[in-house]
């Protein structure tokens, strides 16, 4: 079976790192969705904005000529206990799928690209979608639903400082997005060094922080050179 590329994300992190665990952990990140050329068609997307949220099919495209494994080691249980590939969705997967809960937006047309943009995606910039369909909340959703060895740590989040002239630099628009990131504490999960200083690249600036209790402060905020 031949998978087609029908769109490609453009997002604010052109790297890992920052980028949220999952789906749906910060809706105040906006991202696009912009569709390529032979399935920028907007009959296409007819009838799509009765939803207000949707699944993506995306590609691990870093990972996907590393293989697979059957056991991984999550980042949540302290990367170094082994749980079985099928119970994560760690992207070293025998197909590198990925699936991805995100709210709509609005549907744009663009300089002639047709996209969509979502709220709440965890996805790097340049990522390859290879499908989407809608969230039906009658049937996709369940409050019942175990978690598994990830529900004890669903709750983890940080107090964010930013002093005011750090955040000045940062476009206003960007700025609750960049908040949630740092909330919900972007360091890998077995990293508890005060004294480390950590960083990520974010809407075209590099953002420095460190660590200390359950207080995340940012200490530099570059902008990227393009």
């Amino acid at each position: 079976m031949k998978l087609n590329v029908i769109a490609h994300m453009k997002s604010d992190f052109p790297t890992k790192f920052g980028l949220p665990r999952q789906s749906g952990l910060v809706n105040e990140l906006t991202s696009y969705v912009v569709f390529e050329k032979e399935y920028a068609v907007p009959e296409a997307l007819r009838g799509i904005e009765g939803f207000s949220h949707l699944f993506l099919i995306w590609g691990f495209s870093k990972v996907e000529q590393e293989g697979w494994s059957p056991t991984v080691r999550p980042p949540r249980l302290g990367g170094n206990t082994r749980m079985g590939v099928f119970a994560t969705r760690s992207p070293y997967r025998p197909n590198p799928l990925g699936l991805s809960c995100v709210k709509l937006c609005r549907v744009l047309q663009q300089d002639g690209a047709l996209m969509l943009e979502v709220a709440g995606a965890d996805l790097m910039d340049g990522t390859p979608i290879y499908d989407i369909k809608p969230y039906l909340p009658f049937a996709d959703a369940h409050p019942e639903a175990a978690g598994g060895f990830a529900d004890p740590v669903r709750e983890d989040t940080l107090t964010a400082v930013i002093p005011e002239e750090l955040m000045k630099k940062i476009p206003e628009e960007k700025r609750a997005g960049l908040m949630g990131i740092l909330k919900g504490d972007p360091r890998p999960s077995y990293h508890h060094d005060p004294d480390r200083i950590y960083g990520f690249p974010f809407a075209g600036f590099e953002i420095r922080f460190r660590v200390e209790d359950t207080v995340l402060t940012v200490c530099q905020i570059e902008e990227v050179p393009h």
